[in-house]
């Protein structure tokens, strides 16, 4: 896709990219950061910025510190070692109450005692702000959400996309500069969630505020985020674009994390001068082409080749190219409605997934259970991974 003249990779939502910026300044840093819960470090020597107006994600799984980092932040935790700051500001010491930061529970934690109006007035009120502000925030949060109808009922009375609604009013009405949204939508069903995640993304838009999620669903952090933090073991392994972080993963654990990939072990046997590789597997007598401009390799290097379901191509007949060939039967078939899950069990013994998309309602000659059939994909379709 090209936008402005500039070649991007993957959707580009909105021209926003501070962190492009050399002469931008950072609006939350963690400083080499480490907090340790007795003998074990839940976050390693982090050091990470994050930008005015971003709204950003900590993607990764259970256990790998980012709820942590995400608490130092808002005051609930210190760092063992190293300084958190805000727009400058060193946040050591300041209390959670005294911090332009809130925080959004995956629990909603409304009050059962209140009526949505009473729980989006409940911080206001505690502010001591005036009457009449208090009724003119909460009336414009009720708008930004939403929920204007349902402005007197209680939260049990509401779905959870409806208490979803309300607590973000609520951490929204005493306009932080950061809110921060610990798993947000981990209670609601599928379709309700992947709605939501594009109201939360306008929300966000339209107010300017920083938002910072914490999230376990590579979906949701694909959707919703302008880049994403990858987390692993207390350390952060890739910041990047959602575009990014898909198709030029850093690592093995980012690309095996975020979707479906196939791996193909290989040593590199040439090429380099015009950013071609050859490489040949380490199983069988496959040999890969890869267009992989980034990568620095010397020859007979160990790496992976890596490529993404959907940038395979599978047929009956053998596509007649010398690299990036393989043969084998069809293990497994899935159909998901948009798209057809094909697993291949290759010659040398490796299943792998291939998709299709389901552009038409019917396919001639489907290709069946057992069958034999070729993969092969384009140079540019992989990337070559050494870690």
């Amino acid at each position: 896709m090209k936008r402005g003249g500039v070649r991007a990779i993957g959707a580009v939502r909105q021209d926003f990219a501070p962190w492009a910026d050399p002469d931008a300044v950072p609006f939350i840093r963690f400083d080499d950061v480490t907090k340790r819960f007795g003998d074990q470090a839940a976050v390693a020597d982090l050091s990470l910025d994050i930008y005015q107006g971003e709204f950003f994600c900590l993607l990764g799984p259970s256990g790998c510190g980012k709820s942590t980092l995400m608490r130092m932040l808002a005051g609930f935790e210190a760092p063992t070692r190293g300084r958190v700051l805000l727009d400058g500001a060193d946040l050591a010491g300041v209390a959670p109450n005294r911090r332009p930061v809130n925080m959004m529970f995956q629990s909603y934690a409304l009050f059962p005692h209140m009526s949505v109006e009473k729980n989006i007035a409940y911080g206001l009120r505690q502010e001591g702000m005036a009457r009449d502000a208090i009724a003119a925030r909460v009336a414009d949060m009720l708008k930004l959400v939403q929920m204007e109808r349902f402005a007197g009922r209680a939260p049990d009375q509401l779905s959870g996309g409806q208490k979803q609604r309300v607590a973000l009013a609520r951490a929204l009405a005493k306009r932080p500069r950061v809110l921060l949204l610990d798993e947000p939508l981990g209670a609601l069903d599928r379709k309700l969630r992947e709605e939501t995640q594009f109201e939360l993304m306008d929300i966000q838009i339209a107010l300017g505020t920083t938002f910072i999620v914490v999230t376990h669903d590579q979906e949701e952090a694909m959707t919703m985020a302008d880049r994403i933090a990858v987390m692993d073991a207390g350390r952060v392994v890739q910041v990047a674009t959602p575009g990014e972080i898909y198709e030029q993963p850093a690592s093995r654990f980012v690309a095996d994390f975020v979707g479906e990939i196939n791996l193909f072990e290989a040593r590199v046997s040439g090429g380099g001068d015009d950013s071609s590789w050859e490489l040949a597997a380490l199983s069988g007598e496959t040999r890969f082409r890869v267009a992989d401009p980034d990568a620095r390799l010397g020859a007979g290097d160990h790496v992976a080749v890596a490529v993404r379901p959907e940038k395979m191509r599978v047929t009956r007949e053998a596509p007649g190219e010398a690299f990036n060939s393989l043969a084998g039967e069809i293990w497994d078939i899935g159909y998901l409605g948009d798209w057809t899950v094909y697993r291949i069990k290759l010659d040398t013994g490796q299943i792998i997934r291939v998709t299709r998309a389901n552009a038409t309602r019917y396919t001639e000659n489907p290709l069946a259970m057992e069958e034999r059939v070729h993969v092969a994909f384009a140079p540019d379709a992989a990337v070559i991974l050494s870690d």
